[in-house]
């Protein structure tokens, strides 16, 4: 469903992302994990089509998403940021009616999706209230419903808990293993290992702007040579050093 080849993006004389070439099937929840400034984010960016690759290119469903026919690419994917934007002015319903439009659905199947993702995200009772007075937990829930209200077959997630109380990071969990289940091809980035290490089908780790491992977690736990949980692994394949400062502690003597 989503194929990257050989992709590669510079700012100038740094190097983002390194001749990554990826395969994701329909059905695949992908987990992407890295260190900071690694080129996870950037990486999303080329695959919403927000950034134009220096060199190689992504397919989603067979269509270039920087080629002739974006549009059709993008009509196939959803892209959910780490800080959600929406417009203040808008209420949650108006919000989702205007992204649905953009991809040319009916007012009457609008307010049936609107209506059915509203209420399975907990926001039913926000419907009418703007955007401006919703909190960062709430307007994370309200991007995933617009993210989802066309139906997208590949679904791009920066950090999907960010913001996030337990029963809200426990439903999105839920929906997305349901929707990896239909078929939806999902790529989520995120430096919460645990996360990855329940959801993922798969995981790929960028380090410095380049692939250095892809798998599942018994194949990096092979990888590494480390038979534990994704930290341990994800830190010895990234050659992460982690330094605990020792105080020699003073010794007190007696009072005369």
């Amino acid at each position: 469903m989503i194929s990257i080849q050989n992709l590669t993006k510079k700012f100038g004389q740094v190097t983002a992302v390194d001749k990554l070439s990826l395969e994701i099937p329909k059905g695949e929840l992908f987990a992407f994990l890295g260190p900071n400034a690694a080129g996870k984010t950037t990486t999303i960016k080329l695959m919403a089509g927000l950034l134009k690759p220096s060199e190689g290119r992504i397919l989603v469903g067979g269509h270039d998403v920087s080629g002739r026919d974006y549009l059709k690419a993008r009509q196939l994917l959803s892209y959910v940021p780490d800080v959600p934007y929406l417009y203040e002015k808008l209420t949650a319903f108006e919000f989702l009616y205007f992204v649905a439009r953009l991809y040319n659905f009916s007012p009457r199947d609008i307010e049936k999706k609107a209506a059915l993702l509203l209420d399975l995200f907990g926001l039913s009772s926000h419907r009418d209230h703007l955007a401006e007075d919703f909190s960062h937990g709430m307007r994370q829930r309200l991007i995933m419903c617009a993210a989802l209200i066309h139906e997208p077959q590949v679904m791009l997630i920066d950090e999907p808990m960010v913001g996030l109380d337990p029963r809200s990071s426990r439903l999105v969990k839920d929906i997305l293993k349901a929707k990896s289940k239909e078929g939806m091809a999902i790529f989520i980035s995120t430096h919460t290992l645990p996360l990855a290490e329940e959801l993922a089908d798969r995981i790929g780790i960028i380090d410095q702007s380049r692939l250095i491992a892809l798998g599942t977690m018994e194949t990096l736990r092979q990888q590494s040579g480390v038979n534990g949980h994704l930290e341990e692994v994800f830190l010895k394949l990234t050659r992460e050093v982690i330094q605990i400062n020792a105080f020699s502690s003073l010794n007190s003597q007696d009072p005369a």
